[in-house]
């Protein structure tokens, strides 16, 4: 799959797109509150107002979208005929912003027929700018969202969906707090890690993969810990493209199969659950990918070289619960409130997740899914 994108990068790099703008006579503007009255944003709006002649904002993109959420949107459009789609937020705005892309055009599939696993052939043209550095959505051809009549969430897949325009700009990532940006790098993780060891993996998606996992090591907690420094924020943005194109190329596979009935039907926000799930789902895969788990290992700043690839693979493990810890993320379900009664339902809607669990590089039956997820209730373990 070919990504196409031009990526502008850097700080101000929106100062000043109106070479973006230029024969364009509408656009819609997708983001969220929160995110409409950052500096940089008003700015932003402030340019498409200048260059074009009619400019929407939607600003009413919820965490977790599910499809209603999306349907609401379209019917309160003033009007679908939009020469620009640009989307500035999180995940679940950019994957907004990308469905509206491909549904703002004559002749559109409905999204139920999206929804059905219709195709879409055309859009119209797109800017993605993630104010987040985790999902990755703005390299991504995938929009997800909740279905809450199952419970569970699905992904819209088509390559037409990949922007014409990136934006990643550090400044806009500086208001994230704390817990955000560190599930958010998770989430970017969770991408990298499993991209680079899926069944599915291939030369392309692993230099993604592995160029954004050094990035993301050497980059992670400098972000956290300092929200303004603002090369480890562009290294971020940038870790979490990387995760994006991996996907592109290749696919998750366990830790988001798992996670998606915990946002599904608990709510969950989305790098919650991965960070939840990172380090149990890792432990089992671990056997099968022990070359792949030594050579991301490498790629820490503290990495000890005189190590076997075994002893690498199982430090890498370490490493990732060790992180998750220092994040201050939960590390069990039993945290939350959820108890081990809901075994039975997580594990039949995770393994309902084929497109991701075919991508396991081994073989996984309902019981090692059980067991992983058993592990998530520390006290109630057998």
């Amino acid at each position: 799959m070919n990504i196409n994108s031009t990526v502008i990068s850097g700080y101000q790099a929106l100062n000043d797109i109106s070479y973006l703008l230029k024969d364009k006579a509408s656009a819609l503007l997708v983001t969220d509150k929160n995110i409409e009255g950052i500096p940089a944003v008003q700015s932003l709006i402030g340019q498409l107002k200048q260059h074009i002649g009619r400019v929407s904002v939607v600003n009413s993109v919820p965490p977790e979208p599910s499809q209603h959420d999306v349907a609401a949107i379209l019917t309160a459009l003033p009007a679908r005929d939009v020469d620009l789609v640009v989307g500035v937020g999180g995940g679940s705005v950019l994957d907004v912003a990308k469905l509206l892309s491909v549904l703002c055009v004559d002749n559109a599939p409905s999204l139920d027929a999206l929804l059905a696993g219709e195709k879409p052939t055309t859009r119209t043209t797109s800017l993605l700018i993630p104010t987040t550095a985790g999902t990755g959505s703005e390299a991504t051809p995938n929009a997800i969202l909740a279905i809450p009549e199952r419970e569970t969430k699905v992904g819209i897949i088509s390559p037409v969906m990949l922007p014409d325009f990136v934006a990643l700009v550090p400044e806009l990532t500086t208001s994230m707090p704390a817990h955000i940006a560190s599930s958010t790098g998770i989430d970017a993780l969770c991408h990298l890690i499993e991209c680079f060891t899926a069944t599915v993996s291939n030369p392309v998606s692993d230099n993604y993969a592995l160029i954004g996992m050094k990035k993301l090591f050497a980059s992670l907690e400098t972000a956290v810990a300092e929200p303004h420094n603002l090369q480890a924020r562009l290294d971020m943005l940038w870790a979490s493209y990387y995760g994006g194109a991996a996907i592109a190329h290749a696919g998750t596979h366990l830790v988001h199969a798992m996670s998606y009935p915990l946002g599904g039907k608990y709510h969950l926000p989305h790098g919650v659950a991965n960070a939840i799930l990172l380090a149990p789902c890792m432990t089992f895969v671990r056997p099968a990918a022990v070359s792949k788990f030594a050579q991301a290992y490498d790629l820490l700043p503290d990495a000890d070289p005189a190590l076997d690839d075994e002893a690498k693979s199982h430090a890498l493990v370490a490493w990732f619960t060790a992180l998750v810890k220092r994040l201050k993320l939960p590390a069990s379900l039993e945290e939350l409130g959820i108890g081990p009664d809901h075994l039975p339902y997580l594990v039949e809607a995770a393994l309902d997740v084929q497109r991701l669990m075919k991508n396991v590089p081994a073989a996984v039956s309902a019981n090692d899914v059980r067991d992983v997820y058993l592990t998530l209730f520390p006290s109630h373990q057998e």
